[in-house]
């Protein structure tokens, strides 16, 4: 990039490196932005003890504050803020400049030296925490925060967010249960866990600045909240994974060294209400890429495109109900048989069983209501839409059969709040997740599904290209000849792929 946006970072320094602003500058850096940084308190400490602190002035702090243009920060990230009148001078620069603001509430230090009084305190709950886009407490700084002795933490995030009125991600990881960290987030429309497994290490220093640093980058970068908190538990996987002891320091740091793009590092998603994940994956879609993916509202159009070489389908019905809506799917499901053509109904689950179609396509809307664990049983497949990070970490929870991404260019075919993800966002989807079969789809068109097919996925799904052209037929002939040679042999798929 030749410009990157800015994050500011307000925290105290660490003559170690292994926590507050040094772990702050790295992973923005890493992350892509640019960390700019304000000094609250001078400490000195190791993995051991704290031995000093000494809390910048808050004349100080406001004149570093002052120095910066403000209208050139994207996001503040706070960590350790010492006492009352540090709070409330970034409380008033925020306020003044209506900055999105990540808050690390730094109640104290990893070898239990407590950095902020009961004023302090105070002020935090009162004066910073209202204005948060996002406050990203650990276990124990949560239950402070909340006043109470014990909870889970799903209900310490459901507290903290009706405290603050904004977004609250409660950190798992310092429970003392050995099962996988459970993190807890609650925003304006959306609740769910996120759920990794423990990482044996003794790199833990930091791990909380760099959380909220990567949360604050994500933001800065055009993440929503609900992705940039996903993005910032990739980071922290990769940060442990990576995480290494600098020469005679134990514990050492977490170490994340580029923006998160391994499948290994991405949570799983359980959205509050979910059904039960399965335990073991979907079944496969066969040794076939699944090719050209048109997606159609009739039965008819099965007959019209599986004899040109169409293998892979799928019936989308919003329209009809009751015996119409089963007398059309069974009609799809027969000749999809016929022509040994792999069909997946979307949204109409229970039918799908019923029927003993090949599969079925889940939007996320339609997770929400659906048995995942009775389509498993029935030994149907399964596909899942994705548009953002927090989508796809829920899908993976749900090991389906392929995951299909999208919007990867502009469509009308309707309103997306998401940003496109264009080719380089494929490809990085791509990447990511590399155990699945990828479906591309939205506005792709003659003229670019040939670099679409190129970026390496399984399927290109069609809509409007193939069902609103004037000749449907020699449309899909068009399209599947401008596949790559990879996918092109999707045409040749066998009965029971």
């Amino acid at each position: 990039m030749s410009e990157r946006p800015i994050v500011l970072a307000i925290g105290g320094t660490d003559p170690s490196g292994l926590a507050g602003l040094a772990v702050d500058v790295r992973t923005i850096s890493a992350l892509g932005a640019h960390p700019a940084t304000v000094v609250s308190a001078i400490t000195a400490q190791n993995s051991q003890r704290v031995s000093a602190i000494e809390p910048v002035p808050a004349l100080h702090l406001k004149a570093q504050l002052e120095a910066l243009d403000p209208h050139a920060i994207s996001v503040v990230k706070t960590g350790l803020l010492a006492n009352a009148e540090q709070i409330g001078v970034v409380a008033d620069f925020v306020r003044e400049h209506q900055l999105p603001l990540v808050v690390d509430p730094v109640l104290a230090s990893s070898s239990g030296t407590v950095f902020l009084d009961d004023s302090g305190l105070a002020a935090l709950k009162t004066q910073l925490l209202p204005l948060a886009t996002l406050t990203t407490p650990n276990l124990p700084e949560a239950l402070q925060l909340a006043g109470v002795d014990h909870a889970s933490t799903a209900e310490l995030a459901e507290c903290l967010a009706e405290l603050t009125g904004h977004s609250v991600l409660v950190k798992g990881g310092h429970s003392a249960s050995s099962l996988p960290a459970i993190d807890a987030f609650c925003g304006d429309t959306q609740r769910f866990q996120l759920q990794s497994e423990r990482k044996q290490t003794t790199n833990t220093r930091g791990t909380g600045c760099l959380f909220a640093s990567a949360a604050a980058t994500a933001l800065a970068l055009g993440e929503r909240v609900q992705d940039a908190v996903v993005i910032a538990k990739m980071a922290i996987n990769q940060g442990l994974r990576q995480g290494y002891g600098p020469a005679g320091q134990t514990p050492g740091s977490p170490y994340v060294s580029t923006w998160p793009n391994d499948l290994q590092d991405l949570p799983a998603l359980h959205n509050t209400g979910d059904s039960e994940s399965v335990h073991t994956a979907f079944p496969h879609c066969g040794n076939t890429p699944l090719g050209l993916y048109p997606i159609v509202d009739r039965a008819h159009w099965l007959e019209r495109l599986l004899p040109l070489g169409v293998s892979t389908i799928q019936l989308r019905i919003k329209d009809l109900t009751g015996e119409e809506l089963e007398s059309e799917l069974a009609t799809g499901v027969a000749i999809a048989r016929r022509f040994g053509a792999r069909l997946f109904i979307n949204d109409h689950w229970q039918a799908a069983i019923r029927l003993g179609a090949y599969g079925v396509h889940l939007g996320q809307e339609d997770l929400d209501s659906a048995q995942v664990k009775a389509i498993h049983q029935a030994g149907l497949r399964l596909g899942i839409s994705t548009h953002c990070h927090a989508e796809v970490a829920r899908a993976v929870a749900h090991k389906p059969s392929y995951i299909a991404c999208g919007p990867v260019f502009p469509t009308t075919t309707k309103i997306m709040p998401w940003q496109t993800l264009g080719l380089e966002g494929l490809r990085y989807w791509q990447s990511v997740l590399c155990e699945y079969p990828l479906v591309a789809i939205a506005g792709i068109k003659t003229h670019n599904i040939s670099e679409v097919a190129a970026t390496g996925v399984s399927g290109v799904a069609m809509i409007t290209a193939i069902t609103e052209a004037d000749d449907p037929e020699a449309m899909t002939k068009t399209l599947i000849a401008s596949l790559s040679p990879s996918l092109m042999s999707s045409n040749q798929a066998q009965p029971g792929d």
